[in-house]
Order: C-alpha cells, then sequence, then structure tokens
C-alpha cells in the first residue's frame, strides 16, 4: 500500500484544498496536525525550504505548495480527473487558479487590516471578483470547468466558508448576492458536493480560531 501523508493546519483553507483533492480522487492518507506556532522537527525535515503547510508525504516523495501539491495529486492517481484532457482546457484552468493565487491575498488584507489599508484590500476584492463573475464562471454556476469540481475549484474553495467567516467578523458584506449571483451560486453548488461538505472544518470552532486570530494581529504594533 502506497504511504500517504498530509501535514496541515486545522482551519487552513490552503490545507482543505489538498484534503479535498485527496476526498475527491478517493485516496487515503493519513492526516498530521501542524502546530504552526511552534513549526515541529517533522516539518522542518520535510519541508526544510518554506516550513509551510500543507505538505505531502508520497512514499519518497515530498511536495508542497497547496496548488501544486494538487496538480501532484491529479496526475499520479488518474481517477476522477481535475484537469481536463485538452491542452488549451488544462491551460485556461492553470491561469485561473493562477490569477486566484495573486489576487486572493486582498481578501486577506480586508481580514487584516482596518482603515486606509483595509479600504484598498476592499476595492482590490470586489475587483477580482467582479472579474470571475464575468469571466471565469458559466451559466450554470455548477463549477469552474464542466459539471464536476475540478482545479479551479479547488483553488477557490476558500471563498465556499472563509469568506463568510471574514464577512461576519469584520462586518463588511463583500460577496452580495446581489452583484455577484453567480459566485454565490457556485458556493452553494460547491458546499453541495459530499466530499466538500464531509470535510469542512466546524463553522462555530473556526469563527473563534478566527476572531481571535485577527484580535492578534491588530494588537500587534
Amino acid at each position: 500500500m502506497e504511504i500517504v501523508k498530509l501535514i496541515g493546519t486545522p482551519f487552513s483553507f490552503f490545507t482543505y484544498r489538498v484534503i479535498w483533492a485527496l476526498k475527491l480522487k478517493g485516496i487515503n492518507y493519513e492526516y498530521i496536525d501542524e502546530d504552526m506556532s511552534k513549526k515541529s522537527p517533522l516539518l522542518v525535515k520535510y519541508n526544510p525550504i518554506h516550513k509551510k503547510v500543507p505538505t505531502l508525504i508520497h512514499v519518497d516523495k515530498i511536495i508542497s505548495d497547496s496548488m501544486v501539491i494538487v496538480e501532484y495529486i491529479d496526475e499520479t492517481w488518474q481517477l476522477n480527473p481535475l484537469l481536463s484532457t485538452d491542452s488549451y482546457e488544462r491551460a485556461t484552468s492553470r491561469f485561473w487558479a493562477k490569477y486566484i493565487e495573486e489576487k486572493s491575498h486582498s481578501t486577506w488584507n480586508v481580514f487584516c487590516y482596518t482603515g486606509e489599508k483595509q479600504q484598498n484590500a476592499i476595492k482590490e476584492s470586489l475587483e477580482m471578483f467582479k472579474t470571475i463573475e464575468e469571466n471565469a464562471l458559466g451559466e450554470k454556476n455548477i463549477s469552474f470547468g464542466g459539471e464536476n469540481i475540478g482545479f479551479v475549484d479547488i483553488a477557490f474553495g476558500g471563498y465556499s466558508l472563509w469568506m463568510e467567516i471574514i464577512e461576519e467578523i469584520v462586518g463588511i458584506k463583500l460577496l452580495n448576492p446581489h452583484n455577484f449571483p453567480r459566485i454565490n451560486k457556485w458556493i452553494k453548488n460547491f458546499k453541495e458536493v459530499k466530499a466538500i461538505k464531509d470535510n469542512l472544518p466546524n463553522r462555530d470552532e473556526m469563527f473563534v480560531y478566527m476572531k481571535n486570530a485577527r484580535g492578534r494581529m491588530l494588537a500587534s504594533p
């Protein structure tokens, strides 16, 4: 039996990207919970360069960075493909995943800051959502790439629950259904997929965790 281990942290949507990919593929794995405030010798051993999660261990191979791991999983296990076999569709999926990676920091900055920095982050976040709403999602809004959850859905998946928590904590509604009906429909569909629905963090626990995290960040000089 192949050894597959995932080092991750609770409430991190980067970790959950990998969990969702593994679950969608039906891959058995061992989950190792990491305390990022201490960074265990195991994490340092397997990810000595960045010392970050998620880190995937597959037999004697070590892979880091959430979307790199997701693509590795898709290429290694052929069942339930996350990327199309068509080269153009594959390139398009990679484009949107990269766009999400580059732009999603703005939403995190809405959470981390107040004042002018937060206002700039709100503007950038709304621009990102508008681009995705108008250019990335189709009319059915089932997924980014067709009838089934795929590569881009996993990349954007953090917005299925994490965005809701961020909005509640900071008291700002970014994903207004009137302005972004396609994204909101996508969120609803995404959360109804069994592999996703059964593998989301507890909302109440996540709320407490993130509220405390925001308090610590704002209290820092």
